[in-house]
């Protein structure tokens, strides 16, 4: 069989219920130039006999499943990335569904531009009653950074789908002792550096953010998890920002370090900088700390 241009990867734990939404929106497709690839991050509910159940029906694409022990969503990222042979892939979320003819979609994009050397695609994330989530693209615009797009006044998820081969150019998520998350777009700030976006300025996913979901708890993320986000802070400290973002930064590095038991000057870029962020990284640290008691 010929290798599908897509592998559509669905991070999993215990989402047995919002699942089903996920799988229909992929049988939906006009276009099956893709495969489905469920990571399942340690699930203890009846994901694994769901998908099973899927894969024994004629669905006109392939379905792939992985088990692995929970580790967080970065872990699950790593797990299909070294799994992935199709030329693009596109992470839908366990609880999102791909937007009617998506497939479609990015593959007549991709036909347009697949020699130019692009990491990918951006497309637009929308709610499940179409509403754009945050911000779409500028008329005109053509190709993008994520970092570019953001710092020009871009708000809300997008959806980026990335080539396989560029996204190997990079190390995988590292793991910490004792946390299970961390920041998905250090990735995609290292890739910023050296490729650009081709904008696709359709829907392609519909979200909905569950009271489960990260998102929904990112004060407690931040507690639970200091050390990943600090690798995330000192990924984009190594980039071009201004002084106002980079100060920012510092100050969430200095609080994520404190938080972390690490030091803050060891690792830090700039000593200046680490230094007189300390005061207002302390009490963003305590801060944090009354949040989430």
């Amino acid at each position: 069989m010929k290798t599908p241009l897509l592998t559509v990867f669905t991070p999993a734990y215990n989402r047995a219920y919002t699942l089903p939404r996920t799988y229909e929106s992929l049988r939906a497709q006009n276009c099956k130039d893709f495969l489905w690839l469920i990571v399942d991050d340690g699930s203890s509910d009846n994901t694994a006999e769901l998908v099973k159940e899927w894969q024994a029906s004629d669905n006109g694409f392939e379905i792939r499943y992985i088990y692995k022990e929970n580790g967080g969503m970065h872990t699950a990222h790593n797990t299909a990335y070294a799994n992935i042979d199709t030329e693009l892939n596109v992470c839908i979320d366990s609880d999102d569904a791909l937007a009617p003819d998506a497939v479609r979609k990015i593959a007549d994009a991709w036909s347009k531009v697949r020699n130019i050397g692009y990491a990918g695609l951006l497309g637009l994330d929308a709610q499940f009653d179409g509403t754009v989530i945050g911000t779409g693209f500028p008329a005109g615009l053509i190709e993008t950074t994520m970092d570019g797009y953001y710092r020009n006044g871009g708000r809300g998820d997008k959806k980026l789908v990335l080539r396989t081969d560029v996204v190997r150019e990079y190390p995988p998520y590292p793991t910490f002792d004792g946390e299970k998350f961390v920041p998905l777009g250090s990735l995609y700030t290292m890739i910023d550096q050296k490729y650009k976006l081709y904008i696709v300025n359709e829907v392609l996913c519909l979200v909905e953010y569950m009271a489960d979901g990260s998102t929904k708890n990112m004060f407690r993320q931040y507690y639970r998890n200091p050390k990943g986000f600090r690798y995330g802070r000192l990924v984009t400290l190594e980039t071009d920002v201004t002084f106002k973002r980079k100060l920012i930064l510092y100050i969430h590095y200095t609080a994520e370090s404190i938080l972390a038991k690490e030091p803050i000057l060891k690792d830090a870029p700039s000593k200046f900088l680490g230094c007189i962020s300390v005061p207002f990284g302390t009490l963003l640290a305590l801060y944090i700390k009354f949040r989430c008691k």
